[in-house]
């Protein structure tokens, strides 16, 4: 059943404030946000000279680059990303403090996206049962249809159904994601829709999405490519039925074995899929057609796919954006020609970074590791046990928080001040931890290191733990080989920040910028006004 989240109140107070909306040429048609999974800022400097004119280096040189642009909180993965650059306040407002997070009330991890209120359309009902529901505010594209009188439209697409859902907000027409398995399909939820439109069906036709089982190899000549190591290495994740991790990647052969159609999803492949679906997005929606500005966001996710089993400066990763160059391209000279050149406005942004592959770094002398949580978890208890006679005084661990089990202090009599204190001490004397606090601790101090305030806009009193840990730079809670993302530091902070188009300015600026930015500058770009209270600033310098 389509619903949505409209207050009452914010409507009225949307649509007292004019009807100039009605009839407005000079703002753009559509507003397209593209966010980039797992985009480290450095990819735009380290391959400028290997990308074309007319994808990134188009943007970075017609449009404002936000060179020091930084998320504000942690965790750095891609649920509260997405949530922070479609609402314009970090996770302490907005909700979503993790991919998944520990609830108290049923003592399970939710994944951030799962609302079983609601039924699959399309896929299974475990890839569907999804909607908006624990994103706590309004994302832009909520304001810009709520103050157009509901009559613009929210288009959001991703292969994954967290980066689809709260980049469209509360209130999208639609959010489509991929499900591959032994369909290959894009699907949606009952929040939206009762069943898919024609145009979804008509792409989710198997000889369409089979177009894209393509075997990879590289786009180039090797000798072009900036190759740190060897292709095939020890420090990369293999496919299951390959017993390296070097190209050619046959994927017509690997795709029994690694889940079916998800295997487009671990290939360049799977953004020229994302591509494609987003122009027959607006083609289908008859988006940009009239007089209310539209929305539509793209979410490439195969980045981070291939990211995580590859690494920063792998060959797969640079063949990867090299590819994704061309995507841009391709999207930018679409939408010349059906919206108009003077007539979209878009950015692009990343939710989040990644660090190198930490036994690749350990190969080159720096210090760097990967910590096994289960081990981890376990010695931990083992101390708890041992100082306190219980091994389940730790309830849940996610995020690097650490939810301690209140029923199990209290049957023991304990001082849950003492308890935290041990805990917390405890944690500082491995040497792969940087610090930790108590929550309440982050929550009560005046005055905060930059780390601590990046903690502190990530703490829901609701959703987070009691105790969290910093990890130290370099240190990822993982497996032996790929990599993560989820800290505070520079690699996993800082990411591209463009805007371009209708009513953008020409230039760049280094002077820091955040993720909670870009929602409230492209409200300002539309002229919304917002009851909403924002984590982040309106960009002056970017708008003309």
């Amino acid at each position: 059943m389509l619903r949505f989240f409209c207050i009452t109140c914010v409507f009225l107070f949307f649509n007292c404030q004019s009807n100039f909306l009605d009839n407005n040429s000079s703002k753009p048609k559509i507003i397209v946000g593209v966010v980039v999974d797992q985009m480290r800022y450095d990819y735009l400097t380290r391959l400028s000279n290997k990308f074309s004119e007319d994808g990134f280096n188009r943007l970075i040189n017609q449009g404002f680059n936000c060179t020091n642009n930084h998320y504000n909180h942690v965790p750095t993965v891609t649920g509260p990303g997405h949530s922070s650059i479609a609402t314009g306040s970090t996770p302490s407002i907005n909700g979503v403090v993790g991919n998944s997070w520990y609830d108290r009330n049923i003592e399970k991890e939710i994944y951030c996206a799962t609302d079983l209120s609601y039924e699959n359309i399309g896929g299974n009902a475990y890839y569907g049962k999804k909607s908006p529901k624990n994103l706590l505010t309004l994302a832009f594209a909520d304001q810009n249809r709520i103050q157009n009188k509901m009559k613009s439209k929210t288009i959001s697409v991703s292969i994954k159904d967290r980066g689809a859902i709260f980049m469209g907000g509360k209130n999208a027409n639609a959010a489509y994601w991929f499900y591959g398995k032994n369909k290959g399909e894009w699907i949606t939820s009952s929040y939206y829709m009762n069943e898919l439109p024609s145009w979804v069906i008509q792409f989710n036709d198997i000889n369409n999405i089979s177009k894209y089982i393509v075997d990879w190899i590289t786009l180039y000549d090797l000798d072009s490519y900036d190759l740190k190591r060897e292709d095939n290495n020890d420090f990369e994740k293999f496919f299951k039925g390959k017993d390296d991790s070097g190209f050619p990647y046959l994927t017509k052969n690997l795709m029994e074995k690694n889940d079916g159609f998800d295997m487009i999803s671990e290939t360049p492949f799977g953004n020229s899929m994302t591509t494609d679906f987003a122009i027959a997005a607006i083609e289908g929606e008859k988006l940009g057609e009239d007089n209310y500005t539209d929305v539509l966001t793209i979410s490439y996710s195969s980045t981070d796919y291939i990211g995580h089993n590859f690494g920063v400066f792998s060959l797969e990763t640079e063949d990867t954006y090299l590819r994704l160059d061309l995507e841009i391209k391709r999207l930018l000279d679409y939408l010349d020609n059906k919206i108009g050149k003077n007539n979209y406005s878009l950015f692009l942004t990343a939710d989040h970074g990644a660090l190198e592959v930490p036994a690749y770094l350990n190969s080159k002398g720096v210090k760097a590791m990967s910590v096994n949580k289960y081990i981890f978890i376990k010695s931990v208890s083992k101390y708890l046990d041992e100082t306190f006679g219980s091994k389940k005084i730790i309830e849940h661990s996610v995020n690097n928080n650490i939810y301690i089990n209140y029923k199990e202090v209290r049957s023991l009599d304990l001082n849950m001040d003492v308890v935290k204190e041990k805990i917390i001490n405890h944690l500082k004397t491995y040497d792969f931890i940087n610090s930790a606090y108590s929550l309440d601790e982050i929550i009560s101090l005046s005055k905060l290191t930059n780390y601590q305030e990046l903690i502190k806009n990530g703490y829901h009193p609701e959703r987070s733990g009691d105790i969290v840990f910093v990890l130290e730079p370099n240190v990822i809670i993982y497996g032996d080989r790929g990599t993560t993302h989820g800290s505070g530091y520079d690699y996993d902070t800082h990411v591209p920040l463009i805007f371009y188009g209708n009513g953008i300015n020409k230039g760049e600026t280094s002077i820091r910028t955040e993720i909670t930015d870009i929602a409230p500058t492209i409200n300002a770009l539309l002229g919304l006004e917002t009851s909403q209270a924002y984590s982040g600033k309106i960009l002056d310098f970017v708008i003309k």
